[in-house]
């Protein structure tokens, strides 16, 4: 019998491949992937498990009838469920510990679900909410094909290394579902494709870090004070990778070198430890680009994983392509939003990856924009990456943030070593403290002053109604412009100050982390201590002046309600006092404290409600609500902006496409760099001058994009409101 029940239909050279094969291919590539973490016998049972329903009567028709190589099946037949199966016997068989396996066996389609939480709760599907088991996921085939493969099962199965298992269980099966998922994928493709994927094929560690290191020696011999600085910087990064895996902290001033600098720590770290790939983390898609090229130039195109939303898809090889599906690359650079919901995910194609996180080196770059909101599911989740899972991370940033439950974090810079004297290139002018506010006019004539100039500011409609202000010799850079749009706008910025022509640039706050320019003179409207502290790293940022000059204002409105608010309430508080010193690393430690003490806490209540409270305990429950903790954990509300497609360059021919055709993943992926979000309220004003291109995706349509200042949506009376 066993030859006639196939997990997969004919592949392109006309082989069907057996059930057997395809459980015990996954299972021990399961396997493999969760050695990382001493699972491997958990992972085994799961993807022993994982398409047993597919041993029913009704898969076998339907995969029969999928295939016209095969005559024993005639007409349609509708796909049937084969998950449940799986998890229904895994509970049957292993009792409380198989509740474990069940999770990801019935998820590796469709997600981790909710214990009980929902009409699709793990409960109801695995019968345990009194209804009985569904007969349609176990009939005699699956019954008879269970009792041939119970044998291979691991009945002996260690408990995790967990240190806090009441806390990181959630993580732990997130991780067992990964290894399933990842394994799963690979072996239907490598059958689907006859083994030939362009996978793999990437330099090792030991290699790139030779790479790495023969560029880096050409900075041996600094020829002025702020190279000798950062080269005294790259050196304490290299003494203090031999420190044992954990956290540390990597504070430098803007200028001094961070970006080269911790991935010279990382290298070092990565070898002396056997880890397995460096994880880059960034807060904005804006500076992701930058990053990549200064990486890529160094270690090779082929050797850098970028992974975001505005990636260029016609940027992208087969390889790179394949390598985002699962990170299974040396060297990853990605977004806090990507990293941190991969943590939290549930959907298959979010936690494919999740395993190759565990035994990396985790550089958190610009650390102080994590999100204060969600502060304690991210410090928690941290933890269990370096309690659990062989990781080492860095905080690397010029205004080190403050953490609530992480304190044992390693410094890499000794504080002796008086950065923020040594690397001080400019002076700050703060409005005093009852000064009253500027209007723009006043802001645009003290601008007009000067032949290089940038202002950064707190909203699209700040930076909207300056740069109407101030046409001659100007650029405007917002979020109004889509990705495309801005990567142009600044490599223009670049080149005109590469050729010291004049130049002033209005600004959101998308500048002013991580974007590699250099101004004489910077402006920026009040806000949080790091925002300001952020955007003076763009001013004298390669020393050339003896001193830049960085004016704060009071903007004609206050910061926008919310987190920006707070931020800026949390500056006033600390820059009017005293003892006040904005060249001292201790006053950040306090600021931020101030910010997360003020910033609404999401996700803590829940984070025990849903995932620790049932989680371990006396009677083993092991209840989880996966898919409600994600819909908690977002970092980026969806539910609050709508993209918009805008017509700029050649991309006519691509929303033509999605006009005449339908939304393909690869279509939509060209088409994340033409986009615009703007926040619901001011959709709802607009909607009727906008087209709908596809059902729910709308383009700009009479709404102008401007190639100066992006989407005009400010052109239109009715908008009259910010927009951050």
């Amino acid at each position: 019998m066993e030859n006639r029940i196939f997990a997969h239909s004919a592949n392109e050279d006309g082989n069907w491949q057996k059930l057997s094969e395809h459980l015990v291919n996954v299972a021990e590539k399961a396997a493999v992937f969760a050695k990382e973490f001493a699972s491997e016998d958990w992972a085994y049972n799961i993807g022993l498990l994982h398409d047993l329903g597919k041993a029913s009567k009704a898969f076998q028709e339907y995969i029969k009838s999928r295939s016209n190589q095969d005559n024993d099946a005639d007409g349609f037949v509708p796909k049937t469920n084969h998950s449940g199966a799986g998890a229904i016997c895994a509970i049957e068989e292993l009792k409380y510990i198989g509740k474990i396996m069940a999770y990801c066996i019935a998820g590796h389609h469709a997600g981790l679900a909710d214990w009980d939480i929902g009409n699709a709760s793990l409960k109801s599907r695995v019968g345990e909410d009194g209804n009985g088991h569904d007969k349609k996921y176990i009939d005699n085939e699956v019954e008879e094909y269970f009792k041939n493969i119970k044998p291979e099962l691991k009945q002996i199965l260690n408990p995790p290394h967990l240190k806090n298992p009441q806390k990181d269980l959630h993580l732990w099966i997130r991780m067992l579902y990964s290894c399933l998922v990842d394994a799963d994928f690979l072996d239907t493709e490598s059958h689907m494709n006859c083994g030939q994927k362009d996978r793999g094929m990437f330099n090792s560690i030991e290699e790139l870090l030779n790479k790495f290191f023969l560029h880096m020696k050409k900075f041996d011999n600094p020829e002025n004070e702020l190279n000798k600085i950062r080269c005294d910087i790259l050196k304490k990064c290299e003494e203090k990778a031999s420190q044992q895996e954990g956290f540390f902290e990597l504070t430098v001033p803007t200028g001094g070198g961070k970006t080269l600098s911790s991935m010279a720590f990382a290298f070092k770290h990565a070898l002396k430890f056997n880890k397995k790939r460096i994880i880059y983390v960034i807060p904005y898609t804006s500076i992701i680009e930058q990053t990549s090229k200064i990486l890529k130039d160094i270690l090779g195109d082929d050797n850098i994983i970028e992974h975001h939303s505005n990636i260029d898809p016609d940027k992208e090889t087969e390889k790179s392509r394949l390598a985002c599906e699962n990170w299974d690359a040396p060297v990853i650079v990605t977004t806090n939003v990507q990293f941190f919901e991969t943590l939290y995910g549930v959907k298959s194609s979010k936690c494919r990856k999740l395993h190759n996180i565990a035994n990396s080196v985790i550089i958190l770059d610009e650390a102080q924009t994590l999100p204060p909101e969600f502060i304690y599911p991210i410090e928690d989740i941290m933890r269990q990456l370096v309690d659990n899972y062989k990781c080492s991370l860095v905080f690397s940033t010029a205004t080190q943030p403050y953490f609530k439950t992480i304190k044992d974090i390693e410094r890499i810079i000794p504080k002796e070593m008086d950065l923020y004297q040594k690397l001080k290139r400019v002076v700050y002018h703060f409005p005093k403290k009852d000064e009253p506010n500027e209007n723009w006019q006043s802001v645009a004539e003290k601008l007009k002053r000067y032949n290089k100039v940038l202002c950064v500011v707190n909203t699209r409609r700040d930076c909207y109604d300056l740069y109407k202000l101030i046409p001659e010799n100007t650029m405007h850079l917002s979020a109004l412009m889509c990705a495309e749009h801005r990567s142009k706008k600044i490599t223009e910025v670049k080149e005109k100050l590469k050729n010291n022509e004049d130049i002033k640039v209005i600004s959101t706050q998308l500048i002013e982390a991580g974007v590699d320019i250099d101004f004489p003179v910077v402006f920026r409207s009040f806000a949080g201590l790091n925002s300001i502290v952020q955007t003076a790293g763009r001013c004298n940022r390669e020393g050339k002046l003896q001193s830049g000059e960085v004016f704060i204002f009071n903007p004609p409105k206050a910061a926008p309600a919310g987190l920006l608010r707070k931020s800026a309430d949390a500056t006033k508080d600390i820059i009017y006092c005293q003892d006040f010193n904005i060249d001292n690393e201790e006053t950040y430690k306090k600021f931020f404290q101030s910010v997360i003490s003020r910033a609404n806490s999401i996700g803590k209540k829940e984070l025990e409600e849903y995932l620790f409270k049932d989680a371990y305990n006396q009677v083993c429950q092991f209840n989880f609500q996966f898919a409600t903790y994600q819909d908690i954990f977002n970092i980026i509300d969806d539910n609050y902006t709508v993209p918009i497609i805008v017509r700029y360059g050649d991309n006519d021919n691509l929303i033509d496409e999605l006009k005449n055709s339908k939304p393909t993943k690869s279509l939509m992926r060209k088409l994340q760099r033409y986009t615009v979000n703007i926040p619901k309220n001011i959709f709802d004003k607009i909607q009727n001058k906008l087209i709908e291109v596809y059902s729910g995706i709308y383009s700009n349509g009479y709404v102008e994009y401007d190639e100066a200042i992006g989407l005009n949506i400010f052109e239109d009376k009715d908008v009259s409101f910010d927009v951050i």
